[in-house]
């Protein structure tokens, strides 16, 4: 028989086999990069999109809503098929967080993936057939990139760089806001988005290589890797002269100042770099740098924020 240490006990070990496949599962979706893609997607539609209507009106607005839950579901389920493929290489690469990711198995990794992807092209239906067709579309092309596009040099960063960008593309779409401005704007992030890919290359470098993936450090090495990282970083340069000389920014002009600045020690660093810890150091810059970049967007007219505040108050 039981007795009531020996029950508290069981029951203390199932808590904690459930907190970790819990936490698992967040770190298998990244948890923390799909919170950001919702404020992202929502303050853009605020401050970009829609400017010009209310606060509530955009957060009550429920194809804006199903595009973004179907955005949600779709990213989660492409963070699963990657790392269903990407589980060799994530051995060596990231040991620790493969460890954290095999509490759950494989097998109910794959059900939650299919899953996902249903509840995301149901979501998409919801607001059209066409939407619903761009977040199918959407599936495939991750999938198509988790499976062969990211093994290979030049199929593998740009894909990626797409495929990051895509669930904007989404509620740009929606807003039918086909200003310069957001253009340029995309021009900067679609730049940044490749140099971090590259960097991250040079991180995975160890595992592509184990597994025979073909990727841009692979193929070219780490000095052609570096060379073209450096290019794009001046490059980023056209798109932020053009968005600094457009007043409707606001006061997200400092970000772009701040951004100059961390882009041009990113280069400088880069070059001399030559470990593994130190283009972690550089990718997880251009992580932060591109997460400033979505909180600064209240920037572009505070007034805007506090006229919509009040508008909801109201």
């Amino acid at each position: 028989m039981f007795t009531g240490s020996n029950m508290k006990l069981m029951n203390s070990s199932k808590a904690k086999t459930f907190l970790k496949k819990i936490f698992s599962l967040l770190s298998v979706v990244r948890g923390y990069n799909i919170l950001i893609l919702i404020i992202a997607q929502y303050l853009a539609s605020v401050f970009i999109f829609s400017s010009q209507k209310s606060i509530r009106y955009v957060f009550f607005d429920l194809d804006l809503l199903f595009i973004i839950l179907a955005s949600v579901c779709v990213v989660a389920s492409g963070y699963i098929i990657n790392n269903f493929y990407d589980v060799k290489v994530d051995r060596i690469n990231r040991p620790i967080k493969t460890t954290l990711d095999n509490y759950v198995r494989q097998e109910t990794k794959l059900s939650l993936y299919f899953f996902l992807n249903f509840l995301g092209f149901i979501f998409g239906w919801f607001v059209s057939w066409k939407a619903a067709l761009f977040f199918a579309v959407y599936i495939f092309g991750i999938w198509f990139y988790s499976h062969k596009l990211k093994k290979y040099a030049f199929t593998g960063l740009i894909s990626a760089t797409v495929l990051t960008i895509l669930p904007f593309f989404a509620v740009f779409v929606y807003y039918k806001n086909f200003s310069k401005i957001i253009f340029i704007h995309a021009i900067f992030l679609f730049l940044v988005i490749m140099v971090r890919e590259l960097i991250k290359d040079l991180e995975n470098i160890k595992g592509a290589l184990a597994n025979n993936y073909k990727t841009f450090s692979v193929v070219y090495g780490e000095l052609k890797t570096k060379q073209l990282s450096i290019f794009l970083l001046v490059l980023t340069l056209i798109p932020e002269v053009f968005l600094l000389s457009y007043p409707a920014i606001g006061f997200m002009k400092y970000y772009f100042y701040l951004s100059f600045l961390v882009l041009i020690y990113v280069g400088f660093y880069l070059w001399k770099s030559n470990q593994q810890s130190e283009y972690t150091f550089l990718h997880n810059i251009l992580k932060i740098l591109l997460l400033i970049g979505v909180f600064s967007l209240v920037f572009i007219d505070p007034s805007l924020l506090i006229e919509k505040v009040i508008d909801r108050l109201n």
